[in-house]
């Protein structure tokens, strides 16, 4: 006598292995797709934080409000003259509150600001080299290149030292200024 083999699975269970199986399989993808036109692009961003008295979030509409520089330099890569416009970072710790000129002294000279990129890329500036009072370094937050926007790679923030031999902390793609005190 040949015994039938009996599903040892609970029929309501049996009924609910497909749902989960398309439930598990649809988990990667959204329930609704978004158009184009559904997708805000996501305005950039200039961050300022640290040992500051006003930490700031500013974009590229707000710089071009404030006072601009202009700024040629060559190129040392391709050799090609190149003008940056921007606004001098001196200007932008200011407005975040960071001690200049004659407050800058004593301990707050130990200051320092670390300029990061998206990619992870960081450099290191003294306080006292961004302030005109000690040293005119012109070094500014450019947000445009021989009058374009920068391009994707570059920008929309590039950190430009015009006056350093190399182009080492210049910072492309610059995403967040950070004051270090002591």
């Amino acid at each position: 006598m040949l015994k039938r083999s009996r599903s040892t699975t609970h029929p309501r269970i049996a009924a609910l292995i497909p749902i989960l199986f398309v439930a598990i399989l649809a988990e990667p993808f959204p329930l609704t797709l978004k158009t184009p036109r559904q997708t805000a692009a996501v305005p950039a961003e200039l961050r300022i934080g640290g040992a500051v008295s006003t930490p700031l979030v500013l974009t590229l509409a707000d710089l071009e409000k404030m006072p601009r520089k202009s700024i040629s330099v060559v190129n040392p890569h391709d050799k090609k003259k190149e003008t940056y416009e921007g606004v001098l970072l001196e200007e932008l710790l200011h407005r975040a509150g960071v001690p200049q000129g004659e407050q800058l002294r004593g301990r707050a000279m130990a200051t320092y600001v670390i300029a990061e990129a998206d990619d992870g890329y960081r450099v290191v500036f003294s306080l006292a080299e961004l302030d005109s009072g000690i040293l005119e370094s012109e070094v500014i937050v450019a947000d445009t290149m021989d009058g374009a926007p920068l391009v994707a790679q570059q920008g929309p923030f590039r950190l430009v030292a015009p006056h350093e031999k190399r182009p080492a902390r210049w910072v492309r793609m610059l995403k967040s200024i950070t004051v270090v005190g002591p």
